[in-house]
């Protein structure tokens, strides 16, 4: 007989309830509260937008490659990456103004029960709105989005430091910083683009990625070699020198199997890393369930009000 192959988020990342401890939301730095942590994204937001934008613009009006902007692996996870700093933003923002907002209903309820007693009337108060969990919306949408989030952010940790590593290895050279412009660009989508990646890593609380992960996010590299010749097929060049077979189609076939084995290293360290600052976080907290209680009225107290 047959067995049925089954798809489990849960193998995925996303659980049920979704992030139940607000990792995706949180920080285990004191001095990044939700409200500065999603300002801070809101922020990377803002300037790999505006930096898309600049460099697209540039390109197009004065080397007349904005055609070919979408063929480079770089423009494409620079975008994932801008793409995450807004969701994560948001998503972030919307939980700081529920911790706000709660704690307000808190600080209320707690007033009416001093006025209670200080005049002796017997009233009841009600305790529906302190007593519920806060929650952010992602925790609400369907678990396809959630999926999507969860393996945004896999690859956001991933692919610029492959990125980064590709470049300055293969690619630059020594005009790579000449002029103010150039230098920017490169600076932002080769150096920047692994510093984003590191305040993901090490400054929330985020979990590691699944192994589960491994595969979905890889598939994206060799779809991509797929857009690379295309781009060759429909406007004659190639997007990176070590693609082009020229008269050693073997030495192509080993910088791409180099790339494979680099992906699967960086995803094992990366995934290790935040293993590493997870660990140390519940250190911090004593233990996961107290990380867990995040979302309780009477844990509130524990973030700081910005």
């Amino acid at each position: 007989m047959k067995r049925k192959l089954s798809f489990s988020y849960a193998s995925f990342g996303v659980s049920t309830p979704f992030d139940p401890s607000f990792a995706l939301v949180t920080s285990p730095l004191p001095f990044l509260p939700p409200s500065v942590l999603g300002a801070v994204r809101a922020l990377l937001a803002v300037y790999t937008l505006l930096a898309i934008i600049v460099i697209l613009g540039f390109d197009a009006a004065v080397y007349g490659s904005g055609p070919s902007y979408l063929s480079y692996f770089t423009s494409l996870s620079y975008i994932g990456l801008c793409a995450y700093f807004w969701a994560s933003g948001v998503q972030t923002i919307a939980f700081a103004r529920a911790v706000r907002d709660l704690r307000s209903v808190q600080d209320d309820t707690s007033a009416d029960q001093r006025g209670q007693k200080e005049t002796g009337r017997d009233v009841r108060v009600e305790h529906v709105e302190t007593e519920r969990r806060i929650c952010y919306p992602l925790q609400k949408w369907p678990r396809p989005l959630q999926l999507m989030h969860v393996l945004l952010y896999t690859s956001i940790v991933v692919y610029p430091i492959i990125v980064t590593i590709v470049f300055w290895a293969l690619l630059s050279s020594p005009q790579t910083l000449e002029g103010t412009f150039n230098a920017w660009s490169n600076i932002s989508r080769h150096i920047l683009n692994s510093v984003f990646a590191l305040f993901e890593i090490t400054c929330t609380n985020v979990s590691p990625p699944p192994w589960s992960h491994l595969g979905p996010v890889f598939i994206v590299l060799p779809l991509y070699l797929g857009v690379a010749y295309i781009t060759r097929a429909t406007q004659g060049f190639y997007t990176y020198s070590f693609l082009d077979p020229g008269s050693h189609p073997g030495l192509v076939a080993a910088y791409v199997f180099g790339i494979a084995i680099g992906y699967c290293i960086v995803f094992a360290v990366v995934k290790g890393v935040i293993t590493l600052r997870c660990w140390l976080s519940r250190r911090r907290w004593g233990s996961e369930a107290d990380a867990e209680r995040l979302g309780e009225p009477e844990a509130l107290d524990e973030w700081e009000e910005v």
